[in-house]
């Protein structure tokens, strides 16, 4: 089935302040229209506006069919869907244009009602007591038994929503209202309470912070290493100089801990491994110490604008044993890259004698970094 979008941005929005209306007004940087048109990438969609704004509507959505809205709010549907009339479309959702969070999830939940009911809408049920006010005062009570706070996209199946709108007479506040009118059912979905509609110019900075939120863009990377034993009276581990009757074999300092931790921040990063960065073919690197890698990993994930968020490496072997140099190791990854002693996990666990770490052949190293970028 073909599903097209309607979105209405027909209106003045006065009550939102400023001197263009609200849906052309900024909102993160972008005219809120164009975060509302976004939502609904990859459908159909029809953008109604005021005849005042057609040049800023041509500018913002090249490909994104235009009509010119009406007198009222149910004339700009209508026009709309008359526009799509000959089209084929067998779905239709109809959308605020200042409602520019809606979520993908959302807007599936409509169509997937669509399958089952010839209207859908999305809803919070009232929870909040209601009064009713004259100049200033309560004068009464209202139950908010059985009361919903309407949202959209509203969602049709074609036929019906244009018929009833054909069959329409003034105005309405909203689809469903139209819907009702014509005697179609209406399935009220789940609604979401960041999908709020942009009315007065607090809710600008309320919808800022939730982008702000949605933006975030939170990695995780994982590591792996493994060095064998070969002669000598001690290992690195986490930065730190642990003595043992055996050392680590490697073309670094075989650091198994801290490369481990590098390879997951180059994960996260997208950024390849150690040897991308540091090839083991390089001479300048035979014997280096592994800081140098844990540095160039972090400094990158800076320069890319994330932020190390926590985390854990686990160091699997028999021995030697970890506990007592845990701390100290934590200090000392913690110093490499600038973060807070907190943010940073060190524990060992043991194979139960099993492979070659509980043979003591050598030691292996697990890890895992998690990035954030605002």
């Amino acid at each position: 089935m073909t599903t097209a979008a309607i979105i209405v941005a027909a209106g003045r929005g006065t009550r939102a302040g400023g001197e263009i209306p609200k849906q052309w007004q900024s909102l993160a940087g972008r005219p809120v229209l164009a975060h509302t048109l976004d939502a609904f990438a990859g459908l159909r969609r029809v953008l109604v506006i005021h005849p005042d704004d057609r040049a800023r509507a041509n500018a913002l959505a090249p490909g994104v069919e235009i009509v010119t809205g009406g007198a009222t709010r149910a004339q700009s549907v209508r026009n709309a869907l008359e526009s799509l009339a000959e089209s084929g479309v067998d779905k239709v959702l109809i959308h605020d244009g200042a409602r520019p969070l809606v979520s993908p999830a959302q807007i599936a939940r409509i169509v997937d009602a669509l399958e089952t009911s010839p209207a859908a809408a999305p809803a919070l049920a009232v929870t909040d007591a209601l009064w009713k006010g004259a100049e200033g005062r309560v004068i009464g009570t209202q139950s908010r038994e059985g009361l919903w706070r309407a949202q959209t996209p509203q969602g049709f199946r074609f036929t019906g929503i244009l018929a009833a709108h054909r069959a329409f007479v003034g105005d309405a506040a909203d689809d469903v209202e139209v819907a009702m009118a014509a005697g179609l059912p209406v399935a009220i979905v789940p609604g979401e309470e960041t999908n709020l509609k942009l009315t007065f110019p607090g809710d600008f900075a309320r919808a800022e912070a939730i982008l702000k939120g949605a933006r975030m863009d939170i990695r995780l990377g994982n590591g792996f290493d493994v060095h064998a034993f070969t002669e000598g009276d001690h290992v690195w581990l986490c930065g730190v100089k642990v003595p043992h009757g055996k050392a680590l074999l490697g073309h670094s300092d075989a650091d198994v801990g801290m490369h481990a931790l590098t390879d997951a921040i180059y994960g996260a990063l997208a950024m390849g491994d150690i040897g991308r960065h540091f090839p083991p073919s390089d001479p300048q690197w035979k014997g280096a110490a592994s800081h140098i890698f844990l540095q160039h990993a972090i400094d990158m994930a800076r320069e890319m604008g994330f932020a190390l968020m926590n985390c854990d490496v686990t160091l699997i072997c028999e021995r030697p044993k970890i506990g007592p140099h845990a701390e100290l190791m934590r200090q000392a990854l913690a110093t490499i890259m600038g973060v807070a002693v907190e943010r940073v996990s060190v524990k060992a666990t043991t194979s139960e004698r099993l492979g070659f770490t509980g043979r003591e052949e050598g030691i292996a190293a697990l890890a895992t970094a998690t990035l954030v970028r605002p």
